[in-house]
This record gives C-alpha cells, sequence and structure tokens, in this order.
C-alpha cells in the first residue's frame, strides 16, 4: 500500500478556542501558564482540559490515569466549539492512552487541528492510519523550546494561521546526507516511538511513498542504531522515497550520530536530509504529517505541495 495525502483540518481564526491536553507527562504550572499567554497573544482562546495540570497518583510521569487522559482528548475534539487540539507536552504515556480514545466519536466530530511531537508521534500515527487525517508535528506550548525559541514560535504561528508562508521547511543548519530529489507524503516523528508501534492495531505495513521524518531525544548512538535497524528488518521502511532527519539531542557527539544514520539509511537508496531543524533542538520547525511535499537533499529542503491546512 503506497500512502496518500490525508484530510486537512481548518486554518485558525482569530478568536479560536484551542483546547489544550496532557496525554502523556504533567505539565510544570509555571511552563503551561506562560504558554497559554503566548497564545493568547496570538488571539486565540485556549481550553485547558480537567486533567492537563494533574499528576498520576502511582506514576509520576503520567499526568493522570490513562482513562482520564483519554477522556480528556476525546471531549476536546468532540467539543464544536474547539477548532484545534494542542499537547501541552511529551514524555511518555500516549501508548498506553491510544487506544483508549472514543475513535467513533472523534471520527464523527470531523478534522481539527492536532498539533504537537516526541511521545506524540504515537498519536499522529493513529490519527492517520485510524481516522486520514493529516496532523502537525510540531511545538507545545508547555515545552521549554516553545518558550525560549521564537522561530519555533513562530514557525507553529504561521503554520495554524497562514500556512501558505510556510510551505518550504529548511534551516540553515539543513545540509545533504544522500544527495537526490524525491516526492512522497510526509510522516514520522519520534525515532523510537515509531519502533515501538511496530505490530501494535491498525500500525501501518510499512513506509512505502512516504517522506520519513525522524528525530529523536537521549538515545545513545547504539540505541539509535537498534531502533533504525529494527525498522529495516521489520520491512517497515521498504518503499520509502526519501528521510528528513531532524535534531538527535542528547544523543552524544552528533558525528558519532551522523555515522550510524549514513550506515542505516545511506544504503535505502533515497535521498536523505540531515539536521533540518525540527525535533528536540534549540529549534524546532512545525513539520506537517500527512502532506504531499517534495525532499530536495541537494537543495537541504522540504517543499509543501499545498498548504498544511485549508
Amino acid at each position: 500500500m503506497t500512502l496518500t495525502p490525508l484530510t486537512r483540518a481548518a486554518r485558525l481564526r482569530p478568536g479560536a478556542k484551542v483546547a489544550i491536553v496532557a496525554p502523556s507527562g504533567p505539565v510544570p504550572d509555571e511552563r503551561l501558564d506562560e504558554g497559554l499567554d503566548v497564545l493568547r497573544g496570538w488571539g486565540l482562546d485556549p481550553l485547558v482540559m480537567p486533567h492537563v495540570r494533574g499528576a498520576h497518583r502511582d506514576f509520576p510521569y503520567l499526568a493522570a490515569t490513562d482513562h482520564d487522559r483519554a477522556r480528556d482528548l476525546t471531549e476536546a475534539w468532540c467539543d464544536p466549539s474547539v477548532s484545534a487540539v494542542l499537547c501541552a507536552r511529551g514524555g511518555y504515556g500516549a501508548q498506553r492512552m491510544v487506544d483508549l480514545l472514543d475513535w467513533t466519536a472523534i471520527r464523527a466530530a470531523g478534522p481539527k487541528v492536532f498539533a504537537g511531537y516526541s511521545d506524540i508521534t504515537a498519536l499522529h500515527e493513529a490519527f492517520a492510519t485510524r481516522l486520514g487525517l493529516a496532523t502537525l508535528h510540531g511545538a507545545m506550548p508547555g515545552a521549554l523550546t516553545f518558550l525560549k525559541d521564537e522561530t519555533t514560535r513562530e514557525s507553529l504561528r504561521a503554520t495554524l494561521f497562514e500556512p501558505e508562508s510556510v510551505q518550504v521547511l529548511a534551516l540553515e543548519t539543513a545540509g545533504t546526507l544522500v544527495p537526490g530529489r524525491a516526492r512522497g507524503i510526509t510522516l514520522g516523528g519520534c525515532a523510537s516511538l515509531l519502533a515501538a508501534d511496530l505490530a501494535t492495531p491498525n500500525a501501518r505495513p510499512n513506509a512505502a511513498g512516504g517522506i520519513l521524518l525522524l528525530e529523536d531525544v537521549g538515545e545513545d548512538d547504539y540505541r539509535i542504531d537498534r531502533i533504525l535497524t529494527q525498522l529495516r528488518r521489520s520491512g517497515w521502511l521498504d518503499g520509502v522515497r526519501g528521510i528528513a532527519l531532524g535534531s538527535w539531542a542528547e544523543c552524544g557527539p552528533y558525528e558519532r550520530v551522523r555515522r550510524v544514520l549514513l550506515d542505516r539509511l545511506g544504503g535505502l537508496g533515497v535521498p536523505v536530509v540531515e539536521e533540518l531543524g525540527f525535533g528536540h533542538a534549540a529549534q524546532n520547525l512545525t513539520m506537517p504529517l500527512g502532506a504531499s511535499a517534495v525532499l530536495d537533499a541537494d537543495a537541504a529542503t522540504l517543499t509543501l505541495d499545498e498548504p498544511a491546512l485549508i
């Protein structure tokens, strides 16, 4: 099966209500409050769901119980006054609650903007495979990068309000790992989450026809090797048309990581761009998922055929 473009949501307008959810880890109050102020400064009306400021009694790495986190996201999505659902932060836990979402109700509510990254990769995959909805791999209002970096904030703001202005995605850090040019459908996110998603309900059979986005954080070079080797051995990378690599923060010296990336991905016969500027680094560009795009490894750019939102 070859990937095709997914259904896009509508862009946001000033005054739009955006629901804030915490599908994974707990969110420090001061960071969330600062992020909410940024959203209000954009003219948005943030609605914080009930368990965003909570913490699981037994597992402090979770914002709340699996059922409560799933209920928050389902109710946010099904609220007809809500135009977008933004994840407050990543962490860990999305895989625990993804199968508890009311997918029938979410499907009936129709397409909306959904944004987040890191652990939220599990939800991006679920929205794509279960509903055929395009999503945004991008900054979260409770994440430090969103609070500290203007480029990160502006990338998300422009994508939400003026998506035609950010159809060419690149940073000056980007470079060519494997030359070439390819067209495909964007997918991906955090590499370890993609590997963990294999053989789970509604997982993709492979990335055929895709422009694969990969990044990660806190993984030693041998662990990145293991993750990419698993994706290769499982056949999940069969038919991929191009690969865009983001950041590998806290993964050791980049030259060591780069050697692993070249060794594991260079032999696939597809163009590969490195350091494109998304993920856990100091700057995090918003990358639309489920969009038709051209990856030009020689120019180190990813160009969307259409705006991320309609």
